[in-house]
């Protein structure tokens, strides 16, 4: 697919490539038109008569790449630090310590987590080879990757869950009475210290690599998510909460993002649904994974202009996959609480602005919003289409910029994983 073509399908939403390869991201409305990823080639790509299920995926993709690629690997587990960590964190089990919840997601590696991080990072790294000026000794030609390549997926995989694990700590100044204030305050310091080692180090993996620009993009990724936990507002325990609506003649005009390694800029994005779920989450998820991609290939010694590709592949991936995530609470029986920031409820709150009232309930505490009513809203309301829609239009721009990648069983992966979780 040429980089004209590759613009002209992205000039909807989020990311252009300039002539230059400097990326220009755009925040803004739905797109007049929905792309397809009915292509023939597409489906010669993707081997399975049936939709392939997500654990099944990710187990091809594995053999692809050699083992599981999450760094909760034997290595990582039997560390004395870690070892330590394990056996205080058993004395949280039966309270409500939020860093629980955590450690369960991160070790159940099921379709309710994306424990497949450092696996994409590895895919797209097989999927567009390596520079014939790589050494021999920096390949593993067994699996089809460089070893620093693997060393950048375990640097990816341990800087996401140091920010979960980190977003884990309670706000112990809350003017809420907190429950079991001993059991809160020894598992914030457990989740304080945990996260902290894990970024630690993610930092010295990364230094290893011996690379400065490497490091600097990675290192505005880490940026990226500390400036995610400030988008929007916040209640006491720092749960975000979606901004009023605001009328589309008072809207901003949505500023460009110029560079890779530049902060987003957030003209235009309060107010609006779509645009502020989008910088939301491009900050939160989108950015780790798209970087990584990129980093992945400027170690292989690609150019510019495809290490551009795979930050766009592994932005538009980690969009389609949050709202994947979005719509689950609504695909079952009613839940008892559900994310306020997630794209269905963002539509909703956009058609019927009264809506609001119902978060400005939870400016204290998440707990107090009235989620039935939200839900109702939502179910009755064409939040749930339009998500899809979103999902769809992400899984479609994804798959255009893999089809610039040659065809190969990692492209085969990549492709399954993403059919896997197609609304």
């Amino acid at each position: 697919m040429s980089l004209s073509r590759l613009r002209s399908a992205l000039r909807c939403d989020l990311v252009k490539v300039s002539p230059s390869s400097a990326l220009v991201a755009k925040v803004w409305g739905p797109c007049v038109r929905e792309l397809s990823t009915g292509t023939s080639q597409r489906g010669a790509v993707s081997q399975h008569n049936t939709k392939p299920d997500w654990n099944r995926a990710v187990s091809e993709a594995e053999k692809i790449v050699g083992y599981p690629t999450s760094f909760l690997s034997l290595r990582w587990v039997m560390s004395d630090e870690i070892a330590n960590v394990a056996l205080h964190l058993r004395k949280l089990v039966g309270s409500n310590h939020p860093l629980l919840k955590t450690a369960k997601n991160l070790i159940y590696n099921g379709k309710n987590n994306m424990q497949a991080w450092g696996l994409i990072v590895l895919l797209v790294s097989k999927a567009a080879g390596h520079s014939p000026e790589i050494p021999d000794m920096e390949q593993d030609k067994a699996a089809g990757v460089l070893h620093s390549q693997r060393a950048l997926a375990e640097v990816t995989e341990m800087i996401r869950t140091s920010h979960l694990v980190h977003k884990g700590l309670v706000n112990m100044n809350s003017s809420r009475p907190i429950e079991e204030p001993d059991n809160m305050m020894f598992g914030n310091k457990i989740a304080l210290l945990s996260g902290d080692y894990l970024l630690a180090n993610s930092c010295t993996e990364l230094a290893n690599l011996r690379n400065q620009e490497l490091v600097e993009l990675m290192s505005s990724a880490v940026r990226d998510l500390a400036e995610a936990e400030f988008l929007g507002e916040r209640d006491e325990q720092n749960n975000p909460l979606p901004s009023r609506p605001l009328p589309v003649d008072q809207l901003e005009p949505a500023s460009d993002w110029e560079c890779l390694t530049s902060p987003l800029p957030m003209t235009g994005v309060a107010g609006c649904g779509r645009r502020e779920w989008v910088a939301r989450h491009v900050l939160a998820a989108g950015a780790l994974l798209g970087k990584s991609c990129s980093a992945a290939l400027k170690l292989a010694g690609h150019d510019p202009a495809l290490q551009s590709k795979g930050y766009l592949f592994g932005c538009h991936l980690a969009l389609a996959w949050q709202a994947f995530l979005d719509l689950e609470a609504f695909t079952g029986p009613e839940p008892t609480s559900f994310s306020l920031v997630g794209a269905p409820l963002a539509f909703t709150l956009e058609a019927r602005p009264e809506l609001y009232s119902y978060i400005e309930a939870g400016r204290k505490s998440v707990q107090d919003v009235d989620y039935h009513a939200l839900y109702e809203a939502v179910v009755a309301g064409n939040g749930i289409e339009q998500t899809k829609a979103l999902q769809r239009e992400h899984i479609s721009r994804a798959c255009d910029v893999l089809d610039s990648f040659p065809n190969c069983d990692a492209r085969t992966a990549l492709t399954n994983i993403i059919v896997a979780m197609h609304p």
